[in-house]
């Protein structure tokens, strides 16, 4: 048996045989890594495969991608108004089942000793393709505690967790219980998302998070900063109160997009509307707006479902614009 080569995180689905594709460049080095063809092929493997931790340094915050698992975008189903010849043209974004790679996970961002995390992953979960909805294949999570674990952070060293929005691989991980305190992994965090979103939700999923949210939830309002350089931005359609949020650090700014855009395909096909999406046009228009904003100058993105691509700019070719993804430290 071949080993699997040091620092390399193998991810097997529910279905033995749909592995993705970490450790093939890895396991069958063919070329120089710093040949244009390797570095094409590198591209070409993060976009179909799941992301591991990666950390970008933001002015005076440090932004961290955790892990918690993946998920399966079936595209014509996700996107219902596409052909087979769209998936041709962009058929690079499509794994060896024919789906798109979404990564599902956290990101921390880190200031002066302070900790958010956007967003929380699914927590514990396996679902086989069979067994999830039609327009999804294999989902899996439940890493996001050894994700935090490795970076070196103790959950309760989070003070605040922001949702972009309240879907189950999103808030999964926020309400994983605990033996102590107030029976929450993350008991000393406040809990931030829109007042349109928690007023659409009656999801918490014990008694212990019931509690705790009755004291630590906030309803954000546009603009509102909710953490050290951390913005609330209202941009809905997904779900009527879907939040991305701007950190803005040195100069320079990002975009957390959340699920406004799931692939970075829609930056090239901003108006494929979304089945799941609960406004499809209203969606249409927050995709542009943030891919307006993208488009500025010293602004970045992150992209939360981007499959190894999370962290990127939005470049012009013409009248076209793409995603360009950072070359980010694991």
């Amino acid at each position: 048996m071949t080993p699997i080569p040091t620092g390399i995180t193998l991810i097997v689905g529910a279905d033995p045989s749909t592995v993705i594709d970490v450790v093939e460049h890895a396991l069958h080095p063919q070329q120089s890594a710093n040949s244009p063809k390797a570095v094409e092929a590198e591209r070409g493997e993060r976009l179909r495969r799941i992301s591991p931790a990666r950390t970008l340094e933001f002015g005076e915050h440090r932004l961290t991608y955790l892990p918690d698992g993946f998920v399966q975008l079936i595209p014509r189903a996700w996107f219902p108004e596409t052909g087979d010849g769209d998936w041709q043209r962009h058929a690079e974004h499509l794994d060896r089942d024919g789906c798109l790679t979404a990564s599902v996970g956290s990101l921390l961002v880190e200031f002066k000793g302070r900790a958010l995390l956007i967003d929380t992953g699914y927590g514990p979960r396996r679902t086989a393709p069979a067994d999830s909805y039609p327009f999804l294949g294999a989902e899996e999570g439940g890493r996001l505690p050894e994700s935090l674990t490795v970076h070196g952070l103790a959950p309760e060293a989070v003070d605040t967790i922001a949702f972009t929005h309240l879907h189950e691989d999103h808030v999964g991980g926020a309400f994983a219980p605990a033996e102590t305190g107030s029976g929450l992994l993350f008991g000393s965090a406040r809990f931030v998302t829109s007042a349109t979103e928690w007023r659409g939700w009656h999801g918490a999923p014990s008694a212990a998070a019931a509690r705790h949210l009755q004291k630590h939830a906030i309803g954000a309002a546009d603009g509102q900063e909710i953490f050290p350089g951390v913005t609330a931005w209202n941009t809905p359609g997904h779900t009527l109160g879907h939040t991305s949020y701007i950190i803005t650090s040195g100069g320079r700014r990002l975009v957390v997009i959340g699920d406004a855009l799931h692939s970075a395909v829609q930056v090239e096909r901003p108006r494929w509307r979304v089945l799941v999406d609960s406004a499809r046009d209203i969606s249409v228009d927050s995709r542009l707006k943030i891919l307006r904003e993208l488009s500025a100058p010293d602004t970045l993105g992150f992209g939360g479902h981007f499959a190894d691509v999370l962290f990127g700019r939005v470049v012009t070719d013409g009248s076209q614009r793409r995603w360009e993804a950072l070359d980010v430290a694991r």
